[in-house]
C-alpha cells in the first residue's frame, strides 16, 4: 500500500504576531488585598485564585497565536487491523481543508523516550499516525490542517478508509496472559521458598483494579504560533512538563532546540495525564514547523477518553504469611499492569511502584516481588494521581484485613504488632525502596484516640449495613533534581524563577511563601516564574508529589545564598542572582491512616460513604489550608475508584464507556464529611523536609472504603468484592449468598 501527503494549496501561513507569551485579559483582575509577610506553615488562601474564579484564566485556548490552521484527527475504528486504501477527494473539496497528511508524511519523525524505570523493558512502536497497521480504536490515521475546526470535522466525516480486520485484539489482561511481558522485573529478600514449606498461617486474595480516566478539567490543548521573522516556534502546551516536552519535541522532529519554546500557561488540571507528549501535538507541532504557519488542536472530552492515557487498571496477587499471634513473616505478590499500544514516558512507573513498596510500613523480612506490564490494544496506559501506590496498598491492606479476621483480631491490633518502630526507620528495601522517617504506631494510635475505632461501633438501623474499614498507607513522594534562580534587587523586591509547573494546586503560593519566609520579605514583594522553558532554567516539572520537597528545597537553597551574598541586607546595594540544580539526598516517604465509614442499603445494595477521618504525615507543611485541599481533591477520586469509576472496552476493543453519559465520575453530593488531622516528621532527605500528600487521598481512601464494605458485608459471607462497587455489584454478591 502506498500512502501520499495531500495538498490541496499551500497552507495559509500565520501573518508574524507581536512576541507577546499571552494575550491580555480582557479585563484586569480585581485587586486582591495586600499580604506582608508570611512563614512556612501560615494557612494562607491560595492567591491564584482570585484571577480564576473572575474567569480570567489564561489556558491554552484562551492564547491569541493569531490566525491559525485548526488541526483534526480521522481516527481508527478497529483495535486491530491493516489499513488497504484511504481515500479523500470528498475531504479536499471541502472549503477551508487545507491539507490532509498520512503515515507516510511523518515516518521520519523520532520515538518518544520511555523512562527505564524496570530492568527490562521492551520498545513499542509509537505512531504519530498509523504507517498501515492499526493496534488500537482511536489511533489516529490521518490528520486534516483547515481554517475552521468544522471544515475539519466535515473532512473526518467525508474520508473513508478500508480496512483489513485479520486478528483478534486482545482488550484485557487476561487476553494477554500468554503474551511476553512489555515490562518485567522481580525483587527479594530473605529466601522466599522458605515459606511454601512452612507452617505458618497464610491469607490470599487477587485484587481487580478498574482502568481510569484522569478527567482533567481541561482537555489535552496545543497552540503553536510560528515566528517568521526567525523562523521558530512558540509552543503553548497544557502540559506537565514543558522542558521536558521542549526538549523531545526538538530531538523528535528534528528541530534546533533554540528554535522552539514551550510555554505552560494555567493548565487545568492534569493527574498524570498531561506528563507525556502525545502522537497528536507531536503532529502539531511537526505541521507548523513543515508548512511554516501556525497551529492549533484542542482535544474534546471523546478524543481524551479515548486516546489519553488511562490510569490503574493493574492486577495484584499475593500471599500474606504469618503467625498464630498476629506477626507477619513473608510476603509473596504479583503485579500484572496493562499497557496500551504504545508506551508514554512514564509507562513502567505503575508496575514499578506497585510492587517496589511492598512491604510498605509493615515489618516483614522475607519477601519475594514480581512485576509484569503486558501490551494490549487499546489506548495508552500511564501514570494517574497514584501511580501504584493505591494498588500496592490496596493489595496489601486487603491482606493485613483478612489476616486479622482469620485469627479474630481486631484490625488496629495487628497493625500495631507489626508496623516498623520509629527506631527502625529510615529502613531500606531490596528494591530500593527508602522509607526515611516517621513515627507509624504513634499515628495509628492517635487515629484511635480520635475517632475511638474500633470500640465505638455504629449499629445499623433496620434495612441499612454499616462498615468501618481501616487503612495504613506509605507513598515515596520526591526523588530527583529541581532547578532554582533567585534575584535579589535593589528596590527591595525579589525574582524567582523554578524549573518546576503547576497544573492548578498553588505552587505560586506556595513558593513565594517560601521564599517569603527565608528572606523574611513581604509576600508580595516577590514574583515567580514557571512553565516557561525560555525564561525559566531547566527542571523536571510537576509528578510524584515532587514539586514542593525539591522544587521548593531548590529555592529555599538558592534565598539562602542570594541572603548570604548580601550580608543579610535587604535590598542589597547591587543586583544578586542565584542560579542552582537542587538534587534530594533520597525518597522522601509520607505515611498515614484513614478511617472509612460506610453504609449499604439491604435492599439495593448502594453503598454511600458517610465518613472519612484522615491523618497524614507531610512532613514540614508550607501551608496547612493547601495541604487539606490536595487530601480533598485525593479523596474525591479515591472514591471515584471504589464505588463509580472504569473505563471499559469489549472483547473486539471498542471503548464502551466514551462519554460522561457513560463514564461516572463522583460528584459534590457523593462527597463524606471528612475529618482531616495532620501529623508532622520532617524527612531528612530534602532541605524543608516536606513529604508530598497531594496523592494520599486516592491511595488509602480505597482500600478503607473496600475493607469497610467487607466489614458491613460480614454477616452475608462475601468474600470477593472487586471495585468499583456499585450498587449492582454488592447486590448480586449479597444475593448469590442468600441463595446460597
Amino acid at each position: 500500500m502506498k500512502f501520499f501527503r495531500w495538498l490541496k494549496k499551500s497552507p495559509k501561513t500565520a501573518e508574524e504576531p507581536q512576541k507577546t507569551s499571552l494575550q491580555e485579559p480582557v479585563k484586569p483582575p480585581k485587586a486582591a488585598p495586600k499580604i506582608g509577610r508570611v512563614k512556612i506553615g501560615d494557612a494562607l488562601p491560595r492567591v491564584e485564585d482570585d484571577a480564576l474564579i473572575q474567569g480570567l484564566g489564561q489556558y491554552v485556548d484562551d492564547i491569541d497565536i493569531g490566525p491559525a490552521l485548526t488541526v483534526n484527527f480521522y481516527r481508527s475504528t478497529s483495535a486491530t487491523g491493516t489499513i488497504e486504501s484511504i481515500e479523500v477527494a470528498d475531504a479536499l473539496e471541502i472549503e477551508g481543508v487545507e491539507a490532509i497528511f498520512t503515515g507516510v508524511d511523518v515516518a521520519s519523525i523520532g520515538k518518544l523516550a520511555v523512562n527505564p524505570m524496570l530492568e527490562h523493558m521492551a520498545e513499542l512502536d509509537y505512531p504519530i499516525l498509523s504507517p498501515g497497521e492499526l493496534k488500537a480504536v482511536g489511533e489516529p490515521i490521518a490528520a486534516i490542517l483547515s481554517t475552521t475546526g468544522t471544515a475539519g470535522l466535515d473532512a473526518i466525516d467525508s474520508i473513508y478508509v478500508e480496512i483489513n480486520q485479520e486478528s483478534t485484539p486482545r482488550a484485557s489482561l487476561e487476553d494477554a496472559a500468554d503474551s511476553a511481558p512489555a515490562l518485567h522485573q522481580q525483587w527479594q529478600d530473605g529466601d522466599p521458598s522458605v515459606l511454601e514449606m512452612s507452617n505458618w498461617r497464610q491469607v490470599s486474595t487477587e485484587i481487580q483494579h478498574p482502568r481510569l480516566a484522569p478527567s482533567p478539567m481541561e482537555n489535552r490543548a496545543i497552540a503553536v504560533r510560528y515566528n517568521p521573522a526567525d523562523d521558530s516556534l512558540t509552543v503553548y502546551h497544557s502540559t506537565q512538563t514543558p522542558h521536558r516536552a521542549r526538549s523531545e519535541l526538538a530531538r523528535m522532529i528534528g528541530i534546533p532546540i533554540e528554535k522552539i519554546r514551550v510555554i505552560a500557561p494555567d493548565v487545568g488540571g492534569a493527574f498524570g495525564m498531561k506528563a507525556s507528549l502525545y502522537p497528536e501535538e507531536v503532529f502539531t507541532v511537526w505541521a507548523a514547523w513543515d508548512q511554516k504557519t501556525s497551529t492549533k488542536w484542542i482535544s474534546t472530552r471523546n478524543e481524551d477518553l479515548l486516546s489519553a492515557t488511562h490510569g490503574r487498571g493493574l492486577k495484584t496477587k499475593g500471599t500474606l504469611y504469618f503467625d498464630e499471634e498476629g506477626y507477619f513473616k513473608g510476603l509473596t505478590a504479583n503485579v500484572e499492569a496493562p499497557l496500551g499500544h504504545w508506551l508514554p514516558n512514564s509507562a513502567a512507573i505503575p508496575a514499578w511502584n506497585a510492587a517496589r513498596m511492598l512491604p510498605g510500613p509493615y515489618n516483614i523480612d522475607t519477601y519475594h516481588l514480581t512485576t509484569n506490564g503486558r501490551s494490549l490494544n487499546t489506548g495508552p496506559v500511564g501514570i494517574y494521581r497514584g501511580a501504584g501506590r493505591p494498588e500496592a496498598i490496596t493489595l496489601l491492606e486487603r491482606l493485613v484485613d483478612m489476616a486479622a479476621r482469620s485469627l479474630n483480631m481486631n484490625p488496629v491490633e495487628i497493625r500495631q504488632k507489626n508496623l516498623l518502630p520509629a527506631a527502625a526507620l529510615p529502613t531500606k528495601r531490596a528494591s530500593g525502596a527508602d522509607l526515611d522517617s516517621g513515627d507509624y504506631r504513634a499515628l495509628l494510635q492517635r487515629l484511635v484516640e480520635e475517632t475511638g475505632y474500633p470500640t465505638k461501633k455504629e449499629t445499623s438501623p433496620p434495612g441499612t449495613l454499616k462498615g468501618t474499614g481501616l487503612s495504613f498507607y506509605v507513598e515515596p513522594c520526591g526523588r530527583g533534581w529541581e532547578s532554582a534562580s533567585v534575584t535579589l534587587h535593589t528596590d527591595g523586591t525579589v525574582s524567582a524563577e523554578t524549573g518546576g509547573s503547576s497544573q492548578g494546586h498553588g505552587r505560586e503560593t506556595a513558593f513565594r511563601q517560601i521564599l517569603s519566609d527565608i528572606l523574611d520579605i513581604e509576600f508580595d514583594k516577590i514574583a515567580l516564574k514557571h512553565g516557561d522553558t525560555e525564561s525559566c532554567p531547566e527542571g523536571i516539572g510537576a509528578l510524584a508529589s515532587r514539586s514542593t520537597a525539591i522544587g521548593g528545597s531548590a529555592l529555599k537553597i538558592a534565598a539562602e545564598e542570594a541572603l548570604a551574598k548580601a550580608g543579610g541586607a535587604l535590598p542589597p546595594t547591587e543586583e544578586i542572582t542565584i542560579s542552582l540544580r537542587y538534587e534530594n539526598e533520597g525518597e522522601a516517604w509520607g505515611y498515614g491512616a484513614y478511617l472509612a465509614e460506610i453504609s449499604i442499603d439491604e435492599m439495593t445494595g448502594q453503598l454511600t460513604v458517610d465518613h472519612i477521618t484522615c491523618l497524614d504525615d507531610a512532613g514540614t507543611i508550607i501551608n496547612p489550608t493547601m495541604v487539606e485541599g490536595q487530601i480533598m481533591g485525593g479523596i474525591a477520586q479515591g472514591i471515584g475508584e471504589a464505588t463509580m469509576e472504569q473505563i471499559l472496552y469489549s472483547e473486539d476493543g471498542q471503548l464502551i464507556t466514551g462519554s460522561l453519559m457513560d463514564y461516572a465520575m463522583p460528584r459534590a453530593s457523593d462527597m463524606p464529611s471528612l475529618s482531616i488531622s495532620k501529623f508532622q516528621t520532617p524527612s531528612p532527605n530534602n532541605l524543608l523536609g516536606a513529604k508530598g500528600v497531594g496523592e494520599a487521598g486516592t491511595i488509602a481512601a480505597p482500600v478503607a472504603i473496600l475493607n469497610a464494605a467487607y466489614d458491613a458485608l460480614e454477616d452475608y459471607g462475601v468474600t470477593d468484592l472487586q471495585m468499583p462497587l456499585t450498587s449492582e455489584k454488592i447486590w448480586r454478591a449479597m444475593n448469590d449468598r442468600r441463595e446460597g
